[in-house]
């Protein structure tokens, strides 16, 4: 059964730094390209950044490119989310996500997904940004 974790979320304030980090088990993990995807409140799933199964080439929508960083460990089977100069825009519950179009969201600029359009996500981590 396919289980992602996530943790690192928390209280920061605006321009600080987080590490958002996702254990994945359950499926092997080499084989799948991962996401981040988050949800504010009262908006819907907004897909933020995308890794290949290899580990070289990285995608991010454009609210958070070259502020966020993802990462894999194949190693650990870890997933990382650095995300600097937040913003509190950036608040939101954060998701790892697999089996989702992220590359149509990342060609097409329409980053909001629908739920039924991501296979398995886990259950968030909160990230919260204010002074």
């Amino acid at each position: 059964e396919v289980e992602l974790v996530e943790s690192g979320g928390g209280l920061v304030q605006p321009g600080g730094s987080l590490r958002l980090s996702c254990a994945a088990s359950g499926f092997q993990f080499n084989s799948k390209d991962i996401s981040w995807v988050r949800q504010a409140p009262g908006k819907d799933i907004e897909w933020v950044a995308g890794i290949r199964k290899d580990g070289i080439d990285t995608y991010y929508s454009d609210p958070v490119k070259g502020r966020f960083t993802i990462s894999r460990d194949s190693a650990k089977n870890t997933v990382s989310l650095q995300m600097d100069n937040i913003t509190p825009e950036d608040t939101a519950m954060y998701y790892c996500a697999i089996d989702l179009p992220y590359l149509r969201a990342y060609f097409t600029g329409k980053y909001y997904l629908r739920p039924g359009e991501i296979g398995h996500r886990g259950q968030g981590t909160q990230v919260t940004v204010s002074s």
